[in-house]
């Protein structure tokens, strides 16, 4: 992307961002766009040990990704209040979308893709799929309908249109953002959800293989991958 805007990053939990999006995001602050996050929920079912009760957690990832935004220079964190592992992209979870898209009129929306469901040694969070169905009804036709959702027209919040939708873990990408310069950002910036990653080092020899893209000139390179979506 050339010219300079706003980037939405609708996303479930906290630390989706940063492993869904974060050097990508890294590399596009650097380049000038301002970033938001929103996020459905404060992740506070995402801990294996159940005596930490559930309010502290979401305490504890709420500070986590606040922190890992503040390195990748995101300019607000939204948190929506949702209850983690519960979601389902009703109509009510589209109108709160809606809302933020309307609020922040982002040239861009990234989100996740709502029809992965596995892939090997990996089955998909179903927040992730109901966030991603949510935010792709949210941005078409939702959020550019005057009609749809009339209350948000009653809170000033006039139709937007979004010019461009990047989908992170998407089952068929199209378009790689090259974050060499920034996948160091990303890193550290998932360092900062020690509730969520045991072993950051194993963690860091993973996606750095995971992302690695060697050239035919045998020049190496990290990329994170989307499939994109220019709305007319």
């Amino acid at each position: 992307m050339s010219a300079k805007g706003r980037v939405l990053v609708i996303l479930a939990h906290p630390d989706d961002p940063e492993f869904f999006c974060g050097g990508t995001v890294g590399r596009w602050v650097r380049e000038g766009w301002e970033v938001i996050y929103v996020l459905a929920t404060h992740g506070e079912r995402g801990a294996d040990d159940p005596t930490i009760p559930t309010d502290q957690l979401a305490r504890i990832r709420e500070e986590e990704q606040r922190a890992a935004a503040r390195v990748l220079g995101v300019r607000e964190v939204v948190f929506l209040d949702y209850p983690d592992g519960s979601l389902t992209p009703t109509l009510e979870l589209r109108r709160d979308l809606t809302r933020q898209i309307r609020r922040w009129k982002p040239d861009v929306v990234i989100t996740c893709d709502p029809t992965v469901r596995y892939r090997s040694g990996y089955l998909n969070h179903p927040d992730h799929r109901a966030i991603g169905d949510a935010a792709l009804d949210a941005v078409f036709p939702d959020a550019r309908n005057p009609r749809q959702f009339p209350e948000l027209l009653a809170e000033g919040l006039e139709p937007h249109r979004v010019r461009e939708v990047y989908i992170a873990g998407a089952a068929e990408p199209d378009t790689e953002v090259d974050i060499t310069d920034t996948l160091a950002l990303k890193l550290e910036a998932l360092r900062h959800h020690r509730s969520q990653i045991a072993d950051p080092d194993g963690l860091e020899a993973r996606l750095r293989e995971w992302y690695r893209k060697e050239e035919p000139d045998g020049t190496l390179r990290y990329v994170e991958r989307f499939r994109r979506v220019v709305l007319r």
